[in-house]
């Protein structure tokens, strides 16, 4: 058989009944004559509970000292889980990630894994042990703890795979695959069998929140198969994995991300060289920008729109406020409560009328549409909060998903 790499997020392993139930399904695929190797979440809601423990001690307390105390939710869960494959009578170790050989870089909060030293890994499969990782951590050359940041644990069951060559990764979560549209917004929403690394990556990185877009981009680089699946049910996943493109399929899911706010520097002189100064100093401050736009303003004068996370909304309008008179903005204006609505597929590329059939799909829902962006796979337009459900659902409705 072969080797299989099972991640488990913090949903499946919330209470005993669950970690319970991650066992028996561990201990089944490990009974099949596999080697496995499992990543574990921390349980529930337990990282936002230690940063509430956080906030009430120092609101500012350093990267450093709240990665120390984060990494401690995975290391619960894995132990918990060791003992409950122990239980049912299998070999089992659990480590953490430093055990596991990950080092990082020493973003502390958003580190970046360098490697995976398997020597300790390799040894332990080698027994015919379940081996059982804390995800979201490593540890970098100061040997400190470092955490991954968002999406760290399918991040680190993905460069698992990838290091020990797995010959599967399998993503269990509270859903039961990748759908055409969140299904608790559209409620005829189709579980799609398969989709390509470049759909499931735009799909993560314009709002669905099966997998993180770090574990794609990872997985596309390695070849790692991955399988999105609910630890839940028994129902077959979505496997994600390089795929020959079906023609009539042109559009593969319909994306919604409120995570989103709108700056708008008006009355900029029209002269080269300005849009790159405005955007160099927020990359100077780490600041990402998403969706731009540039028109023509008054006279001599031109605007530049763009759109960011909410949370880096406060640090942008501060930095540009306060380079207002170097760059020559007469006014900055905000708009929050918006959010991007998108459509991905591999087939747009090649046909006509995509966007037409989108735009046509809004207009009919009197929705209006303030930005757009588009790529060879993707098409996305900013609209009104209040409007996105309904945007998902007449986009959804109209390519017939």
């Amino acid at each position: 058989m072969g080797l299989i790499v099972q991640k488990y997020g913090g949903t499946s392993v919330k209470d005993a009944e669950r970690v319970m139930n991650v066992a028996n399904r561990v201990v089944e695929t490990y009974d099949k004559g596999n080697s496995v190797v499992v990543v574990v979440s921390a349980q529930g809601d337990t990282t936002d509970e230690l940063i509430e423990k956080a906030m009430e001690i120092n609101p500012k307390a350093s990267k450093r000292e709240m990665d120390m105390l984060l990494s401690s939710g995975e290391q619960i869960s894995v132990s918990l889980l060791a003992m409950a494959v122990e239980k049912l009578g299998k070999p089992v170790i659990s480590l953490t990630g430093w055990q596991a050989g990950f080092k990082t870089d020493s973003h502390y909060s958003a580190a970046r894994i360098h490697k995976i030293d398997k020597e300790r890994l390799q040894s332990e499969l080698d027994k015919n042990k379940i081996v059982i990782v804390a995800g979201f951590q490593g540890l970098n050359k100061y040997e400190d703890i470092t955490t991954l940041g968002r999406g760290g644990s399918d991040t680190s069951a993905v460069a698992l795979a990838a290091a020990l060559h797995a010959d599967l990764c399998e993503i269990y979560t509270d859903v039961d695959g990748v759908y055409t549209a969140d299904p608790r917004i559209v409620k005829n929403a189709h579980k799609l069998d398969d989709i390509s690394y470049d759909e499931m990556l735009e799909l993560a990185s314009l709002g669905a929140n099966v997998l993180h877009n770090r574990s794609v981009e990872m997985a596309k680089k390695y070849h790692v198969k991955l399988a999105v699946k609910s630890s839940l049910n028994r129902n077959e996943g979505t496997y994600v994995k390089e795929v020959d493109q079906v023609e009539k399929m042109l559009v593969r899911g319909v994306t919604r991300d409120n995570d989103c706010a709108r700056i708008a520097l008006c009355g900029i002189e029209d002269t080269p060289g300005k849009a790159y100064q405005v955007f160099a100093l927020l990359s100077k401050h780490g600041i990402s920008v998403d969706l731009i736009i540039q028109s023509i303003g008054n006279g001599e004068k031109k605007d530049i729109s763009f759109t960011i996370t909410e949370g880096e909304l406060d640090n942008t309008v501060k930095l540009l406020e306060e380079n207002k008179s170097a760059l020559k903005i007469d006014d900055i204006k905000v708009k929050k409560d918006v959010s991007k609505v998108s459509i991905v597929g591999a087939g747009m590329v090649n046909n006509a009328g995509v966007a037409t059939t989108m735009f046509e799909a809004l207009y009919n829902a009197d929705i209006n549409i303030s930005m757009i962006a588009t790529s060879e796979i993707k098409i996305s337009v900013l609209v009104d909060q209040k409007d996105a459900e309904r945007a998902v659902a007449a986009i959804h409705d109209k390519f017939m998903l």
